[in-house]
């Protein structure tokens, strides 16, 4: 007995104390993915845009914010609500390190006219903006440039692949006592990707059509990844006019294009009119699902069964009148 009572007064001295995770802060939910297949059980993850969210128009809660202040890490991707927040992010933990992940990538332009010049209408509603504006003409200058910037990079799984890499060496950075385990799930979970991609190559390799309607321009990477042209339904976050409107449906009948692509965040009632005009549908897809191999998988099934037309006309970049979107 005095032994039993030995063992257990002995007992938290021979405990192995758990090292402390990583608590990283992710902009949307296919980011924070990447991070725990990478940062296993060594790293805790947070998303900043919750489910059924725009990352165009989030505002992180106060809850949000205040945890910022115990993270570890912030990783960004450029989605628009960063731009505005990106400030108040650093404010809340001046020594919190911040991973972009399109450094070192080559981006892509936005589909259409850019954010920029809405966003500087909106910055001009009062004299003290315009002032303020004025005094930080740098700041706001690189703004608009990253505005101009397509962000949604994790749709190319090539390039999540090289983002993975990314986030394997600031983890490791960080946490070098994880530097093993970093680089064997980086290594698993580049194989997984690299089937992701070779699965979509070969399903999408014989379409005859390759342009295919969105409501929002986020699927960018994934079309330049996969030789496809994406043709967006709003252009800077507006409607299209009529004329717009009646080019979309005669590009969509001249290709054979059935399906219209629209994420359930947004108003689907346009894409739903252009819809009943080709006697096509209307498919609720996002880019931001966290489950991000089966919603790629998913897209490009959804993609392949629309676009499977194989005496389709494939059109030129460009058909569109860009004039007509104002009209």
């Amino acid at each position: 007995m005095w032994f039993s009572l030995l063992i257990a007064a002995a007992g938290p001295a021979w405990s192995i104390e758990e090292p402390a995770r990583l608590r990283v802060f992710a902009s949307v939910l296919p980011i924070q993915t990447f991070v725990k297949a990478v940062g296993g059980e060594r790293v805790t993850t947070e998303v900043m845009v919750l489910p059924g969210h725009s990352p165009a128009t989030y505002d992180p809660s106060p809850k949000q914010v205040a945890a910022l202040a115990e993270a570890d890490l912030y990783i960004r991707v450029g989605v628009p609500f960063e731009t505005a927040w990106m400030k108040r992010i650093q404010t809340a933990n001046p020594d919190m390190p911040i991973l972009d992940l399109r450094d070192g990538l080559r981006l892509r332009s936005q589909e259409a006219h850019d954010h920029a010049h809405e966003h500087e209408q909106n910055a001009v509603s009062t004299q003290q903006h315009a002032q303020e504006r004025m005094a930080d003409a740098s700041s706001e200058s690189a703004a608009a440039k990253e505005m101009e910037m397509d962000p949604h990079i994790w749709t190319s799984p090539l390039l999540a692949r090289k983002m993975a890499i990314a986030i394997r060496d600031r983890l490791t950075a960080l946490d070098p006592a994880g530097a093993e385990l970093y680089a064997e799930n980086q290594q698993r979970f580049d194989a997984e990707l690299l089937n992701l991609h070779q699965s979509i190559q070969s399903r999408l390799a014989g379409l005859g059509n390759r342009t295919f309607l969105v409501y929002h321009p986020a699927w960018g990477y994934f079309a330049d990844t996969y030789k496809l042209q994406q043709i967006p339904i709003e252009r800077a976050g507006k409607e299209p006019g009529p004329r717009r409107l009646s080019a979309l449906i005669a590009q969509a009948q001249d290709t054979g294009t059935r399906a219209i692509f629209v994420q359930p965040e947004f108003d689907q009632r346009t894409a739903q009119q252009i819809a009943r005009s080709i006697n096509g549908r209307v498919e609720a897809v996002t880019p931001l699902a966290a489950d991000y191999m089966d919603n790629l998988q998913r897209f490009a099934a959804i993609l392949a069964d629309a676009n499977s037309v194989s005496e389709a006309k494939v059109p030129e970049t460009g058909n569109l009148d860009p004039s007509a979107d104002a009209q």
